[in-house]
């Protein structure tokens, strides 16, 4: 079986370059993770007024309401495969802000055609990505709609209360390292929150997660 990415984009992962590819290859029959150690060189948030919002994203690690330069970070992604039997991949991103530590938490599934990306540490919020392969081999990563869960609550996330992330990662040849830059947007509201930075990666080899990064709760509702 390949990797949630590589069935989401099909023959254009081969687009990829090739640090791209191995990057996003990871899949537990591929056996292997991929660890990232960098720098962020900037975190930005938006006016002050979208701080609260940031706040109330941070209380399940689906926001950073935290912003700095030159701040350190790990980005962790592993396959696992989850009570559903699904495909799994951590994306957890971890922060050190002077004494505090901040994190985002993510796991991505193949289904319907597309990553359905659920953020937080119970996946209350289920997002669809749409994936573009760049001409220069790079990853264009949109969201798209978003799905609330909680028990028997289920609803379409109205997009006033939300944000839509555009990210883009690329891989620098010369300086042999990954970049990364992220922005989210609200409609109404403008920006809300946003970074980028550089990091290098190891592939430890890995059919399943360490149990600090997977979610506490996994939501079966795609």
């Amino acid at each position: 079986m390949t990797s949630v990415f590589e069935r989401a984009l099909g023959d254009d992962f081969a687009r990829l370059h090739p640090q791209l590819q191995r990057r996003f290859g990871v899949g537990i029959d591929e056996g292997y993770a991929c660890v990232g150690t960098g720098m962020m060189s900037r975190i930005s948030r938006g006016p002050w007024w979208t701080v609260p919002f940031l706040h109330i994203g941070k209380f399940r690690n689906i926001l950073i309401p935290d912003h700095g330069e030159d701040i350190p970070f790990t980005v962790s992604n592993y396959p696992y495969r989850d009570p559903m039997g699904r495909e799994t991949v951590t994306f957890v991103r971890e922060y050190q802000i002077g004494s505090r530590q901040s994190r985002f938490d993510a796991t991505m599934v193949f289904a319907g055609g597309r990553i359905v990306d659920y953020l937080g540490t119970h996946q209350h919020l289920a997002v669809d990505l749409d994936l573009a392969v760049q001409p220069d081999g790079s990853l264009h990563l949109r969201s798209g709609a978003q799905r609330f869960y909680e028990g028997p609550v289920a609803f379409r996330f109205p997009m006033l209360f939300s944000g839509r992330a555009d990210l883009h990662e690329s891989f620098d040849d010369e300086a042999g390292c990954f970049r990364i830059s992220m922005q989210v947007h609200n409609r109404f509201f403008g920006f809300l929150f946003g970074y980028e930075g550089a990091f290098t990666c190891d592939f430890p080899s890995a059919t399943d997660a360490p149990t600090r990064l997977k979610p506490v709760r996994h939501e079966s509702r795609e």
